[in-house]
């Protein structure tokens, strides 16, 4: 880039620029930061974020060349290294005053954006030919010789003016719950219309932004909703309400699409442990929460675990699995072990450990007419360039449409569930902008079955709010949006002095549940497995040693030597829910419909920290034991953690005192309005909880059928 063709900042800045960036990241044997595209990165940016650059980058830049000056009597560019650095440095620690903005702020804005230009995307504007993926060793394109993208089976949607005035039942939301429950009905006969919130995506649509998806969504993500108009907020203790975005963390967001989560997930398909369903049984109620036993055990659920595992597709061997009792095996074998998890395996064989394959919703084989895992780099937060990843997009929604009997239409919410004294819904009431219009219409539902998410489930619910339920459909109790939870997190990195990554994905391969439960003065466990491949910048953000260099000529040496020598185990723990973590309406703050949008508020259980500091402890002692040179661990905050493993906020049970729904996933009182997603789940395991979300959805439909 020159002065003369950019635009967003002025070309006095431009050279200052390039000096500091280049020695952010300056040249060796690999491009500087300037050589390898992050200028023209830059440029985008300060078009995308004038305010930032502005108000923050250019004033810091000309501040920086005045320092300079005074310093040493000539401006930036034409100091040596050593001096820049130097500067670079005192600015770093904000040892220099009298600035306009912050210098420690200003260098750390501009230090992640030129960062984001090198390791990013190429299509973003910056790493030019993709060389810093070539410098660090990580290569994002599948590894077999399958021409990606593999086409998907299209899945047509209508229209307002052609969906039906009624049908047997109206699905609300198109992602795990729900395309399982569509399938099951269609199948039976009934005439299914499927309501999805957010867009058909396909595969180039949802995009392979490394900062704007379901992994790192530092700017945005991948799917929807849309940024604008879909907004959240965050309820404090104080009563203090603030408004969060769709890419913010705090806004817990589920890809909202066609497929729902499953479009973009990691697909890890672990059965819960029998003693998940019995929690309270096992261990007592810790003071402050709501813990609580399922009304179902694990023998009620194992012949719908079945059904997932075979109908929407896992691969794996089960040798890692809390529980041996399954009648079948999985229908695909597990993925090749990758570098990291071989030596894993032999850690854990020297901890005398029991480990093994983690079963995955990803093809091994082919299998329907799709290939194998292609074992890209880039996988849980993206869609799969094989279309190997079984999701609910593409098994159980094809099937559903493949009868003819099932419609789909798309970005079409559902504001409200209709009811008769509180005892039957009669149908949904939908609303959809096209063209800057908004349109509403009433359709009449023989049964409702609500599949929106932990979240949007029990906002729709609240919305629905009737003459004879005033605080919303199944709130009698006033429990609709209590005892949301997700999974709280931890573990460890380790570095090794030779690379422990092969770049096989997707990563994920061998784990253990050993500390699923039975750990001493613990309250339940979890789940430890090594992760996902790590995006570069994912790495630069979050795996870097805390005294690793970040900048200069070692900044760009610890990113080169660490990337492929850096292993990760981490895993989610059984959290203790709180009747306080919950979902309930704002006050103040409405959507572009005129709804009030979900506010959230409550926080993670003191005992589920307790856990937490087990595991990552646990995560440290099997790093070490395979090796690493160095070991550090990661911590949770005590923030809600409902995230995309959202949880119970319609919580089934036998007692409508103490649940929402009964043990079939139907709101307590009616007689035909069904709950078909996390939301139904009273703790949510050690584990990732999709593969129980698919079991329930067959569960349910198939009680639905029965009903009549």
């Amino acid at each position: 880039m020159t002065p003369g063709n950019q635009k967003h900042y002025s070309s006095e800045v431009l050279p200052i620029l390039e000096a500091v960036a280049d020695r952010m990241i300056p040249t060796d044997e690999w491009p500087s930061a300037s050589e390898g595209g992050v200028l023209e990165y830059l440029e985008r940016c300060a078009g995308e974020d004038g305010r930032t650059w502005k108000a923050m980058v250019e004033p810091g830049l000309r501040a920086l060349n005045a320092e300079a000056i005074t310093r040493h009597g000539l401006p930036f560019v034409e100091l040596s290294p050593g001096e820049k650095d130097a500067l670079l440095h005192d600015i770093e620690r904000d040892r220099v005053r009298h600035w306009p903005v912050s210098s420690k702020r200003f260098f750390l804005t501009l230090l992640s954006l030129v960062v984001e230009g090198y390791y990013g995307n190429p299509e973003a504007g910056g790493n030019r030919e993709g060389k810093s993926w070539d410098m660090i060793g990580f290569r994002p394109a599948p590894a077999t010789k399958i021409q990606a993208p593999i086409p998907e089976t299209d899945l047509p949607q209508r229209t307002f003016d052609q969906i039906q005035d009624r049908y047997d039942v109206v699905v609300v939301g198109a992602g795990a719950g729900g395309s399982v429950a569509a399938a099951v009905l269609v199948e039976a006969g009934l005439r299914v219309l499927v309501v999805e919130r957010g867009s058909w995506l396909r595969y180039d649509q949802v995009g392979r932004d490394h900062l704007r998806n379901h992994r790192l969504s530092r700017y945005g993500h991948n799917t929807g909703p849309g940024p604008q108009g879909n907004p959240r907020t965050i309820l404090s203790a104080g009563g203090d309400e603030r408004i969060t975005l769709p890419f913010e963390g705090d806004y817990h967001n589920n890809a909202m699409t066609v497929g729902g989560g499953t479009r973009v997930y990691g697909a890890q398909a672990w059965r819960f442990h029998p003693d998940d369903f019995r929690m309270a049984t096992r261990y007592g109620i810790p003071h402050g929460s709501s813990l609580s036993d399922w009304p179902i055990d694990y023998d009620d659920l194992e012949p719908y675990y079945e059904r997932a595992e075979w109908e929407v597709g896992v691969s794996g061997d089960g040798n890692a699995h809390p529980d041996r009792r399954r009648r079948r095996p999985y229908p695909m074998p597990p993925l090749p072990r990758t570098l990291e998890a071989e030596r894993l395996a032999r850690a854990a064989a020297k901890l005398g450990w029991e480990a093994g394959s983690v079963p995955l919703l990803i093809n091994s084989v082919d299998r329907d007419g799709r290939p194998a895992c292609g074992q890209c780099g880039q996988c849980v937060g993206f869609a799969c360039p094989t279309n190997s990843k079984n999701g609910g997009h593409n098994t159980m929604l094809v099937r559903a449409m493949a009868t003819g009997r099932c419609d789909l239409i798309c970005d079409t919410m559902v504001e409200r569930i209709e009811t008769e004294a509180g005892r039957h819904a009669t149908g949904v009431r939908l609303v959809q902008e096209v063209a800057g219009s908004v349109r509403r219409r009433q359709v009449r539902a023989g049964h409702v079955v609500v599949a929106a998410g932990a979240i949007e489930s029990a906002r729709l619910l609240l919305n629905s709010a009737s003459d004879a339920e005033p605080h919303g459909v199944g709130n009698r109790n006033g429990l609709v949006g209590r005892n949301l939870q997700g999974h709280v997190y931890v573990g460890a990195y380790a570095l090794f002095d030779e690379p422990v990554q092969d770049g096989f994905g997707p990563g994920v391969s061998i784990a253990t549940c050993r500390f699923a439960h039975g750990n001493k003065g613990i309250i339940g466990g979890g789940l430890l497995a090594n992760e996902f491949i790590r995006l570069p910048l994912i790495h630069w953000y979050r795996a870097l040693a805390p005294d690793a260099a970040r900048w200069g000529i070692a900044g760009k040496e610890t990113m080169r030597e660490s990337y492929l020598r850096t292993a990760q185990v981490q895993g989610p723990i059984q959290e203790i829910p709180t009747p306080e973590a919950r979902v309930r309406l704002s006050p103040t703050v409405k959507d572009r419909f005129g709804m009030p949008v979900a506010a959230l508020s409550g926080g993670v259980h003191r005992e589920s920290l307790r856990t937490a500091d087990m595991l990552g402890e646990q995560a440290e002692t099997w790093l070490w034991a395979a090796g690493a040179r160095r070991v550090w661990r990661t911590r949770p905050g005590g923030g809600l953690s409902a995230g995309q493993h959202q949880a119970g906020t319609l919580r089934m049970g036998d007692d409508p005192s103490t649940s929402v729904t009964d043990p079939y996933g139907r709101v307590h009182g009616y007689d035909n309005l069904w709950v078909s997603d996390g939301s139904v789940h009273v703790t949510n395991g050690g584990v990732n909880p999709v593969l129980t979300i698919f079991a329930l959805a067959f569960r349910t439909a198939e009680n639905l059928v029965k009903q009549g």
